[in-house]
């Protein structure tokens, strides 16, 4: 290689970013349209199980008559039919949160259907959501057992473009997100800030939101006093 090949390799350093977009925009079409199709398909089956005799019984006519028809398909045995009725019936009138479904990976979506018992503990998993006065903009939070990763950025992202997209109203700011991640060694603490923002906003953002020091040493409070509680100290 050329020294000055070598020398202008900086000027290729804008083609990762693009591949890096283009893959994280695919696996987000490709995650919503999976859970639109498990959407529609727990409304087929929750109006099929209404109006039939039988009621739930019918889905196992369903699975069978899918495994008959097309084999090759995967999930679709009673038990994931099942699921996909229960999560239709489950935020079919719940308007705010089926405004962000899509930008849920459906495995968490499980998770939260087997955990979670009530609507309010539900809204919890998905997301604590709350309002800046200051700023004027949504500011979701998500909080996280366990280490930081990298993807956790990704995935509150996702949930920023579906508030700014289907919630936030029109004299609101771009909304901000706020990881919190707690475990028994260290406690993390990242904001994720909407990629349309201008420079002016992102100072200002900056000058208004809590320390990240400040939010991090809470947490670590916190996260120190329940495992104690939890070790029976208290």
């Amino acid at each position: 290689m050329s020294k000055d090949l070598m020398a202008n390799d900086n000027d290729f350093s804008t083609v990762v970013p693009i591949i890096e977009n283009a893959r994280g925009q695919a696996l987000k079409a490709v995650n919503a349209e999976l859970i639109r199709m498990y959407w529609e398909v727990g409304r087929y089956l929750s109006g099929l199980c209404a109006n039939s005799s039988f009621g739930d019984k019918v889905i196992d006519e369903v699975a069978n008559y899918v495994s008959n028809t097309v084999p090759s398909i995967k999930g679709f045995n009673r038990r994931g039919l099942y699921r996909m009725k229960q999560f239709y019936e489950t935020y079919a009138d719940d308007e705010f949160v089926s405004a962000v479904l899509t930008q849920i990976s459906w495995t968490n979506h499980l998770l939260i259907l087997s955990k979670a018992k009530t609507k309010e503990e539900r809204d919890f998993y998905i997301d604590l959501l709350f309002y800046n006065r200051t700023l004027s903009c949504l500011v979701p939070i998500e909080l996280k057992i366990g280490k930081f990763k990298p993807e956790h950025i990704g995935q509150i992202n996702f949930y920023l473009e579906a508030l700014d997209r289907d919630i936030k109203k029109p004299n609101e700011n771009p909304s901000v997100g706020l990881i919190l991640c707690a475990g028994k060694d260290d406690a993390v603490v990242e904001y994720a800030l909407s990629r349309s923002l201008s420079p002016t906003l992102v100072s200002d953002y900056s000058l208004c939101l809590p320390d990240k020091k400040l939010l991090q040493a809470k947490l670590r409070e916190l996260t120190d006093l329940a495992i104690n509680q939890e070790n029976g100290d208290f």
